[in-house]
Formats: C-alpha cells, structure tokens, sequence
C-alpha cells in the first residue's frame, strides 16, 4: 500500500498533536509537497501560537470551523480537492469528560459521525482516525494491548472515543471507506495544553506550587513523545492498510509518582535546587474517579509492517520538554492568562 497526499485535511490542526503532525508535515524531514489544510473550531484547547512557525508557509492554509458544518466541510474538499484527512479534533481531558461528559459526546461521537457522513461521498479521500490507548481500559501489573484488544472503556472520554473507533470501522466495512485507525498511548512534548499530567508538574514545579498527585500515585502510563507520534502518524497515511487499526506506543511506562519524582531531578540540576525543596511540593489528592491503572501498547505491528520505533528515549525527551517550557515562557504565559483566545475572540465571535 503506498499513497501520495498531495492535499490534506486536518481537524483540529490547532491542539497539540494535530498541530505537532502540522509542524512535522511541512518540517524538511518530511517528503510532503502538498497543500495542508488546518480545519480547526480553536475551542479552548485550541492555540494558533503552536503553528507560528509554518503559518507563513505556502503550503499551509487555516480555516475556522467545526466539523459538524458539514456545507463548509463540502466546500473545502472541492475547493482544495482533498485526497486525505486525519481526524484529530476531540475533547480529549479525561477529568473534563467526568464533570461535563456531554460535550465529549457531542465532539467526539457526533462530531466524527458528520465528518464520516461527507467523507463517504467522497471515495477517493482516506480517511485516517487518531484515537487512544484508553478504549482498551485498564492493564493489570502485566501485559500489553494490542490491536485485538478488547475494548472496555471507563470513563466518558474513553467511551466517546471507542464509540468513535466504531463509527470509522463501521464506516469503512459497510461504505467501503478507506480508512484506518491509530490508537496511541500518552503523548508528551513541547505545545501541550498545561492541563494534562507533566506539564502541569513541570509548571508548578517551575514555579514552587503544590505538584498533586491522584492517589498513592501508582498508576501507570506509556509515554509517547509527540513528534515520534506525528512521523508513525506520516507514515501510516502514505501506507497504513484500509481497515486495519495500529497501535503507537511509547515503550517507557512510568508510575506517576516516579515520573514526578524524574521531573523533580532534572529541574532540581537546572536549577540548582535541593530535591528536598521540590519534593514537599508533592501533594496526594483523593483519587479520579474510575481511575485506570495501568495503560502500555504493543507497537510490534508498527515495528514489524513500517520499521518504525520510537526515537526519543524518555529521559531525554523529558528534559527537552523542561527546557522548552522554561524558554517558552511568553507562550505559557499566553495560555494561562487566557491571553491566546484574545485574537480568536475578536476575530470569530461573529461566526
């Protein structure tokens, strides 16, 4: 199997992966010599400064809208004719999904299904979905999931993407959709949101703040990093089966409360702090409701089929994802403030 995008639209352009695999797209690493079509509602997650240094590439053009329009959707696939789309746009915060579960719902559920509605009249478009390691639900102390996997979902996050998972699988079997799905573990790196676990960590260590931790802080989770996901991501829209589903793992599980304890380290040697100092900032909270324990890929598909791994060790990624936020503090700064929503406030509150 081997595809040749030439112009492709992206939902949710703006978040931190999709705005990653934009970045990587349009990088020199990348062979893409296409149009890439940002498609992007900039709900609060939602950042334009992530995509500063491609906006003034011809390459790339943004567009504001949801993918529920379904008129704008169908503009947009003859005006650029577009031959692929990757479907990142989602609610995706798994606390958010337990206090507000409708929007996840209405985004990730509804949402994908009006995107698959004006996909299937458009045969000639692949469609590749980005899902999550945590349709799966939860691993014991052993054991990997693999693409045959069942899925058993357990929190309105996960269910609102497993159901979206079924959605493209059904698409693809009964309309002959070309499309696939990826379900990757936790992504970290430079751009993302400070809701999420380590930039979080990283934030309020920065700054002294109490670092909370759910529980004893025994849950584990398989880190990816970012930019390893957006070239598996490259790679599986040029060649990735039509129907078949890949899993992209990070392969370093960390417990949550050692993965704190490494971020504590490697700030407390920047900036020359005692781990003391940081380690009081800890603080146990009561635990998440319906909390998982352990989540961890099997990549081998991956591995065995396109001779892609990870590239970035952890530690090393993790430390460059420090840095990043230490040298970036306008862009944390934009993003705390609420300062960031400004210009799409005065710029689309009217559409």
């Amino acid at each position: 199997m081997q595809r040749n995008p030439k112009n492709i639209l992206v939902t949710g352009g703006a978040g931190f992966i999709g705005s990653a695999f934009i970045r990587y797209l349009l990088s020199s690493e990348a062979d893409f010599q296409g149009t890439c079509i940002n498609f992007d509602a900039l709900t609060y997650a939602g950042n334009l400064d992530n995509l500063r240094s491609v906006e003034s590439d011809p390459r790339y053009v943004f567009v504001h809208g949801n993918i529920q329009d379904t008129t704008l959707l169908e503009k947009l696939y003859q005006e650029y004719q577009i031959d692929t789309v990757i479907h990142f746009a989602a609610e995706s915060h798994v606390d958010r999904s337990i206090v507000g579960p409708e929007a996840f719902i209405e985004t990730n559920v509804m949402g994908t299904f009006h995107l698959l509605e004006t996909i299937r009249k458009h045969p000639s478009i692949h469609f590749h979905h980005v899902s999550t390691d945590e349709v799966y639900g939860s691993l014991g102390e052993k054991g990997l999931f693999t693409e045959e996997s069942p899925y058993q979902p357990n929190s309105p996050y996960s269910a609102s993407k497993a159901a979206s998972d079924h959605l493209v699988r059904a698409y693809h079997h009964t309309y002959h959709l070309s499309a696939c799905i990826s379900n990757c573990s936790n992504n970290y790196g430079p751009f993302h949101f400070p809701e999420k676990l380590i930039p979080v960590m990283i934030l309020n260590c920065l700054e002294r703040k109490s670092l909370p931790i759910y529980g004893s802080g025994i849950h584990v989770r398989d880190w990816l990093h970012v930019e390893d996901h957006a070239k598996a991501l490259y790679i599986l829209i040029k060649q990735g089966k039509s129907g078949e589903t890949y899993n992209i793992g990070g392969e370093s599980e960390r417990r949550n409360i050692d993965l704190v304890n490494e971020i504590i380290q490697i700030i407390s040697e920047i900036e020359n702090v005692t781990l003391e100092e940081l380690q009081q900032l800890i603080t146990h909270v009561k635990d998440r409701k319906g909390h998982d324990l352990r989540y961890a890929i099997d990549c081998s598909k991956m591995k065995r089929e396109f001779n892609w791994t990870p590239q970035k060790q952890f530690s090393e990624g993790l430390k460059e994802t420090i840095l990043w936020y230490i040298h970036n503090q306008d862009w944390v700064r934009n993003v705390q403030s609420g300062a960031y929503r400004e210009w799409v406030d005065l710029n689309y509150s009217c559409r």
